[in-house]
């Protein structure tokens, strides 16, 4: 009986190993990682295809967070006196901060309304719609350059009770660098593999007929976000008529890049943030098809002694 319950606890531990190796997303028994890759249309042929693809992360070197602005008033007045105060307050910190830049972005004004109910002697209430006062929204923009700034931005938007961080986008000024950098690796590449091709055949390509095609695609970390639920789930037999309350469960976002499984090479390939992703593939189509030859006429002219000559006319 002993030995029965020591196998069972080691199982258990491993599961419980395995769990924090991996990841609690394991959990998840539907988990699929969509097709992100790089995949440029293949020119019209029926021969060889040479293909190199690049990937590059680049780390970004400004960001601009964007937080919504929420105020309601029973007046105009009153509402643009309330969120002006609480944005000039926040602005006014944030620009005390080395490197920051920020803006305003008018969203929406619209007047908010509510039901008033009307009774009736003889007949049904009716409930009328009247106007209660005025809602404003506006974004902020903060443009920054060092990302742990953006812990003391949240702070002080918090005390003008500012919270929802609506996105934040990366920039990097070094992308056009770092397109030249993978169009010269993989045109690297690309010879490496045509020689491979050509002493695999025992044939040069040199004089054959060839095609090719190449583009960028570029992944920014707001496109690169998943979520998933953390939990597992007791199964129970139980009866049709049984009350069963489910709690609820924590939603988790957590960072997924382009996996760099399917590239030929990858600068930076080492990710400890979010970064920008740049892809480049390059096709190269060979035409192996033989040309049909010509066929060649021959001149021949008789002298008037009887003698035959042939006549080259290409000189």
């Amino acid at each position: 009986m002993r030995k029965i319950i020591t196998v069972i606890f080691a199982s258990f531990l491993s599961q419980i190993t395995f769990g924090q190796v991996s990841g609690n997303i394991n959990y998840q028994s539907q988990v699929r990682f969509p097709d992100q890759n790089i995949n440029i249309s293949t020119p019209s042929t029926t021969d060889i295809f040479i293909s190199v693809k690049g990937l590059a992360n680049v780390k970004a070197d400004s960001y601009v967070a964007i937080f919504s602005v929420t105020q309601v008033g029973k007046t105009t007045e009153e509402v643009n006196e309330l969120i002006d105060k609480r944005l000039s307050q926040a602005e006014s910190q944030i620009k005390l901060k080395k490197g920051t830049e920020t803006y305003i972005d008018m969203i929406s004004f619209v007047p908010v309304y509510e039901y008033e109910v009307e009774k009736k002697l003889f007949s049904k209430k009716s409930y009328n719609e009247i106007p209660k006062g005025f809602e404003l929204k506006k974004n902020i923009h903060i443009k920054y350059s060092d990302p742990n700034q953006l812990n003391d931005f949240i702070s002080i938007l918090s005390n003008q009770e500012i919270y929802d961080l609506v996105r934040v986008d990366y920039f990097s000024s070094t992308i056009e660098n770092i397109k030249k950098e993978l169009t010269n690796k993989a045109k690297i590449a690309l010879q490496e593999k045509i020689k491979n091709y050509e002493a695999i055949l025992g044939a040069s390509f040199a004089t054959n007929e060839k095609r090719i095609i190449d583009g960028f695609k570029m992944m920014l970390p707001v496109e690169m976000y998943k979520s998933y639920e953390s939990y597992n789930s007791s199964s129970l037999n139980l009866k049709k008529s049984a009350n069963v309350n489910n709690a609820d469960k924590a939603t988790t976002l957590y960072y997924q890049p382009i996996i760099d499984k399917e590239f030929d090479f990858v600068i930076n390939p080492t990710i400890l943030e979010p970064v920008i992703q740049v892809m480049y593939e390059i096709k190269l189509v060979v035409n192996r098809e033989k040309k049909p030859t010509t066929n060649e006429k021959e001149y021949i002219l008789i002298t008037p002694n009887g003698e035959m000559k042939n006549l080259n006319l290409n000189k």
